[in-house]
């Protein structure tokens, strides 16, 4: 068992005829079909409806705690050993800016990494895949039942594919 559900694999050239191809396999009540292209585009993005990625909000979330801590960090230690210099207040923010934007560069960083591991841990590869992908055509993996195949294999090939192959 090669870990995935049987279905079609089709091979594209081109963009807009695989965006299309993905809008009618949508419009056909396909929606766990997976896509994969060389590079991103927003075409077929659009086409398969990505949601935006939750790693930003990681970023967010660790940059703010690191900013506060940042503060935090060295309001504590100058208000435990107070040293007046010059008339000045102990808990003077200024000096500390640096302290605190360094700590929000450090805390983001790896909450960003900690975001991107667990978004990854969740998703898993589930379909077929040819080398061809990483290359220079757009793959479209629609799993489906048999009975369902030679009319999804019809249409994908009167969209403008390359090859659609039958995967099982």
């Amino acid at each position: 068992m090669s870990g995935h559900p049987g279905g079609i694999l089709a091979a594209y050239q081109y963009v807009d005829s695989a965006a299309e191809a993905i809008r009618r396999l949508k419009s056909q009540g396909y929606d766990d079909l997976i896509v994969y292209t060389p590079v991103p585009n927003a075409e077929i993005a659009q086409a398969v409806g990505h949601k935006v990625s939750s790693v930003r909000l990681w970023t967010l979330i660790g940059g703010l705690l690191g900013c506060a801590s940042g503060f935090a960090l060295t309001l504590w230690m100058s208000y435990d050993w107070p040293l007046v210099v010059g008339g000045k207040p102990v808990g003077s923010l200024i000096p500390y800016v640096i302290i605190a934007f360094e700590l929000m560069i450090l805390f983001g960083a790896g909450a960003t990494i900690l975001g991107l591991l667990f978004n990854s841990w969740r998703t898993r590869q589930r379909g077929a895949y040819d080398g061809r992908f990483s290359d220079d055509q757009i793959g479209i993996f629609v799993p489906c039942p048999v009975e369902r195949r030679p009319a999804v294999e019809e249409m994908l090939r009167n969209s403008g594919a390359v090859e659609v192959r039958v995967e099982m």
